[in-house]
């Protein structure tokens, strides 16, 4: 499987005029040759695909990369507690190049914009 290690970092917005290094993601997701989400490779291996969500000190929040029957994919800490799951705003059509940009709804509801600061190949 394609697996890359993605870090999502805060990009500018209302309160952090230069982002903020220290709230975002750490991902491991299955990546095809045009840098977006594998829905094919993500189902031989669901339990690989994984986030870190940190923010600003807090305690880091483990979870899974997960696909809704709608196949919207979203970040989810608690497989039972549908309330805990971030959205990401057309998460499968974001490609995740250097400098790229993604937005996930956060825990607060609100939508947060987030510069993809590093991409490597896992492993």
């Amino acid at each position: 499987m394609p697996l890359y290690n993605v870090r999502l970092e805060m990009a500018r917005e209302p309160g952090f005029p230069e982002g903020n290094r220290n709230r975002g993601y750490n991902l491991v997701l299955p990546l095809g040759d045009d840098m977006k989400i594998d829905g094919a490779e993500w189902k031989k291996q669901p339990e690989a695909c994984t986030v870190e969500r940190f923010w600003d000190g807090e305690r880091a929040e483990l979870g899974y990369l997960e696909r809704h029957k709608r196949g919207q994919w979203v970040f989810d800490y608690d497989f039972d507690d549908d309330e805990d799951e971030e959205s990401g705003f057309r998460l499968g059509e974001h490609s995740f190049n250097k400098g790229e940009y993604v937005s996930i709804s956060g825990h607060d509801g609100k939508m947060h914009t987030f510069t993809v600061v590093a991409v490597n190949p896992a492993g």
